[in-house]
């Protein structure tokens, strides 16, 4: 079952400054994006951040899957500018 950002993530100024983190965790977002940029695999991620669960990560993917295909990807872009 894929869930939205707001159920794969929590945004708390008193954890890590408001970065995204997974939900019931302080492993941020960006952190899986940056390991698999670097080639490192999913299941290695996991092992480094076992607070992470594997549906968590791929609901991840799932959700930046849809952003980036989405019809209205050049207004997300244009956002990010």
């Amino acid at each position: 079952m894929c869930m939205n950002f707001n159920e794969i993530t929590s945004i708390n100024k008193e954890v890590l400054n408001g970065q995204p983190v997974f939900v019931s965790t302080r492993v941020p977002v960006e952190i899986l994006f940056d390991y698999l940029e670097a080639g490192i695999s999913l299941n290695e991620f996991l092992e480094d951040f076992p607070s992470v669960s594997k549906a968590q990560a791929n609901d991840m993917l799932d959700v930046a899957s849809k952003l980036i295909n989405t019809k209205n990807a050049a207004k997300l872009y244009e956002t990010i500018d």
